[in-house]
């Protein structure tokens, strides 16, 4: 197995892993409400809006850094892809 090869299938993961984790995200976000009107007992509800923002927070520093991995693993496999290309010239 070649450099290429192993390097499209660490991409390959690493985006299958982003893509599990923005769709993560996405179903959080469909129960985030943007305007809640509550009253004194509706506290769990609004206790229970904050877990969900602050889980979605959290998720954005693995996003970013998935998405940086996944395009600088992409720029690796073509700078790969062109140095072998151009040594078999």
């Amino acid at each position: 197995m070649g450099t290429v090869e192993i390097l499209l299938i660490a991409w390959g993961v690493v985006t299958a892993v982003l893509i599990c984790v923005m769709i993560y995200r996405s179903t959080l976000e469909t129960r985030e409400e943007d305007q809640i009107f509550l009253d004194a007992a509706g506290e769990s509800m609004a206790r229970e809006q904050r877990e969900i923002v602050a889980k979605i927070e959290k998720l954005g520093v693995p996003i970013t850094g998935l998405a940086i991995l996944s395009g600088a693993i992409l720029v690796a496999i073509v700078g790969v892809w062109l140095y072998q290309g151009y040594k078999n010239f």
